[in-house]
C-alpha cells in the first residue's frame, strides 16, 4: 500500500469511526437543559469537531451530514426538522472554525477557531429557529422571538461545552490519527 492510499484509508476509517462515536454519544448522553428542558444537550458534535480539525472543513461537513441523516431518520432525533437544524448549525460551526484553524494549527488559533464557531453556531440557531419553527411546528413567530434568549443561552452553552471538550482531547486523538497515517507499511514482503 503506497502512502497516498494509506492516508485515504486512514481518513475513511477515521470518518466512519467518528460518525459512529457521534451517533453513540447522542444515544447515551443526552441531558435536558435545566432552564428549558425541551432543549437537550449532547456531545455528538465533539467527534465532528475533531474530524474538522484533523482533516479540514470538507470532512467535517461530510461527517455532519452523515451523522445528521442517521440521527434524524434512523435514531429518531426530530426527523426532517432535526436534520435541517443539525446540518445548518453544526455545518456553520464546522466551516467557520475549520477555515480558521486550518491556516494555523496552534493552540491559540484552536481557541480562536472554537470561539468563532461557537458564536456562529449560536447565531445560526437563532435564525434557524425563527425561520423553521413556524414552518415545522406551526409556532407563531412572536412565540419564537420570545424564546430567543433561551435559544441563545442554550446554544452558546452547548457549543461552548463541546468546544472545551474538543480543545481538551483533540491533540491526543489527532496524534493517534496522524500516527496511523504516517505508519510505515510492510511493502508486501512476507516474513
Amino acid at each position: 500500500m503506497n502512502q497516498n492510499s494509506r492516508v485515504t484509508t486512514v481518513r475513511f476509517a477515521t470518518v466512519s469511526i467518528m460518525c459512529a462515536i457521534s451517533c453513540i454519544l447522542v444515544l447515551i448522553i443526552t441531558i435536558p437543559f435545566p432552564l428549558f428542558p425541551a432543549f437537550r444537550y449532547d456531545l455528538a458534535d465533539v467527534p465532528i469537531m475533531i474530524t474538522t480539525f484533523a482533516f479540514g472543513p470538507v470532512y467535517g461537513v461530510a461527517v455532519t451530514v452523515i451523522v445528521s441523516l442517521i440521527q434524524a431518520f434512523i435514531l429518531g432525533q426530530d426527523g426532517l426538522m432535526g436534520f435541517c437544524m443539525h446540518v445548518f448549525a453544526t455545518g456553520a460551526f464546522v466551516i467557520s472554525s475549520g477555515l480558521v484553524y486550518r491556516h494555523r494549527k496552534t493552540k491559540k488559533n484552536a481557541v480562536i477557531a472554537l470561539v468563532i464557531g461557537t458564536i456562529v453556531m449560536t447565531l445560526m440557531m437563532c435564525v434557524l429557529n425563527l425561520v423553521l419553527d413556524p414552518i415545522f411546528y406551526g409556532m407563531p413567530r412572536k412565540a419564537v422571538q420570545a424564546l430567543i434568549p433561551a435559544i441563545l443561552l442554550f446554544n452558546f452553552s452547548k457549543a461552548g461545552i463541546n468546544s472545551l471538550i474538543t480543545f481538551l482531547i483533540y491533540k491526543r486523538v489527532s496524534n493517534l490519527i496522524h500516527r496511523a497515517e504516517l505508519k510505515p507499511t510492510n511493502s508486501g514482503k512476507r516474513k
